[in-house]
Parts: C-alpha cells; structure tokens; sequence
C-alpha cells in the first residue's frame, strides 16, 4: 500500500461567522445555551436531545437514554456573557478535533456573537461541504430564540 500524503489545508477546517441579535447580551446568552443544549433541532423539527453541562470541564452531548449517546465536547471556557468555547469531536464519527468560539459582544441595537469553529482531522469532503450551513441553521435559531425572549 503506497502512504498518502495529506496537505494542512485538507486536514483543517476553519469556519467564521458573525450573527447580528436585536436582544441584550445577557437574553442572547441564554438563547444560545438553550439552542446548543435542549433546543437544539434537526432541519425537520426533531428534537437531537442535546445537554449542555455550562462550567469548565461541562460535557456538551447528545443524550439518547438508558445510558447511550454521542459525547460532543467539553466546555473548555465560560465567562458570562461574553464567552463559551469548546473542544471536542462534536459530531464526528472519525478522527477529528474541534475548538468552537462564542465571542458575544454589546453593539447598538442588541448584540453581536462573533463565533469561530476550527478543526483539525480526517474530515470527509462531504461533510466539509455542510458544515457551514448547518452551523448558519443553529446560529438562525439562536437569534429567532433570543429576539423572541427580548419582545416578552
């Protein structure tokens, strides 16, 4: 079998987005722990039955029952409001690292969340192609999540 090399950018992946939140900083941080953790949806509506442990060393995971499930990260920093990161294989079943960035900043008008994921493994080309979608879908969900808390 002939060895394969692999360059850096195909073993990385770095994602970066930024999501305007009409909602203070505080409401958006508790939306963006309820999406992660129990709000957190398949396209389709279908509860992942994700948890979020919010303290250093926290598990983020998918909690299937009896005992079963798929271990995301571990709550790497937290500093409310204006930070949670992880590190972890979030939703890989292959050989990957993650560190994920929730930067929340005050900005007129509500808040700014400044989120960052960079990886590092043997990702499938197809799943590089739809991370960055999916991780748009859950941030759309925090800001519909907080701006509708902000209203009450």
């Amino acid at each position: 079998m002939m060895p394969t090399e692999q360059s850096l950018e195909s073993l990385t992946v770095t994602i970066n987005q930024e999501i305007h939140v009409e909602a203070p900083i505080d409401v958006t941080f508790a939306a963006l722990l309820e999406q992660l953790g129990p709000g957190n949806e398949t396209p389709d509506g279908k509860s992942l039955n994700m948890k979020i442990e919010p303290w250093p060393g926290g598990r983020w995971y998918r909690d299937l029952g009896n005992n079963n499930g798929h271990f995301w990260a571990n709550v790497q920093a937290i500093k409310r409001p204006s930070l949670l990161e992880f590190s972890g294989p979030l939703f890989a079943s292959f050989p990957m690292v993650s560190n994920v960035q929730y930067r929340l900043s005050e900005v007129n008008g509500g808040t700014l969340i400044a989120f960052r994921h960079s990886a590092l493994g043997f990702i499938p080309d197809e799943v590089k192609a739809g991370m960055d979608k999916g991780w748009a879908g859950m941030h759309e969900g925090i800001r519909k999540l907080a701006e509708a808390a902000a209203r009450k």
